[in-house]
């Protein structure tokens, strides 16, 4: 049952999904800071036909319109380490341990190349025949 459980966690895709869903949540909530002390400010401004201006957008002390740059700034800074946090506790020793089993996790896509007849371009570079339409592929040494 435990062999079955690792198998499932080493699994490519189930890593880097996990990554995607933890970098999606800390781009959130960067993404919620800027709305909450940039956007709603400037759209509480613009409501009451007042002119904008720096810190206190229309008059000192109404909240609804500062702009808290230090609210955004504390989010740029969450993001940047929780992200680091992410890439040195996860995705390092994750590829540590699949460089170990002979996989290359997070690496640059293999090169492809494209069928000029049926215009496939999922074909691997090596390949001398396509895989769709059956045709010979013209080597990469005359193609140049």
């Amino acid at each position: 049952m435990l062999k079955g459980f690792k198998s499932f966690i080493l699994r490519g895709n189930v890593v880097e999904l996990a990554v995607a869903v933890v970098v999606a949540l800390a781009f959130s909530t960067l993404i919620t800071q800027f709305i909450t002390y940039i956007i709603h400010p400037l759209l509480a401004a613009t409501v009451s036909g007042k002119k904008l201006g720096l810190g206190w957008l229309l008059r000192h002390g109404n909240p609804a319109t500062f702009v808290d740059m230090g609210g955004l700034i504390g989010a740029i800074i969450y993001f940047v380490i929780f992200m680091a946090v992410i890439y040195f506790v996860i995705v390092l020793p994750y590829k540590a341990v699949q460089r170990r089993r002979g996989i290359n996790a997070f690496a640059d896509p293999q090169p492809v190349k494209t069928c000029p007849f049926c215009l496939s371009a999922d074909l691997p570079a090596a390949a001398s025949k396509c895989k769709h339409c059956g045709t010979d592929l013209p080597s990469e040494a005359a193609a140049v």
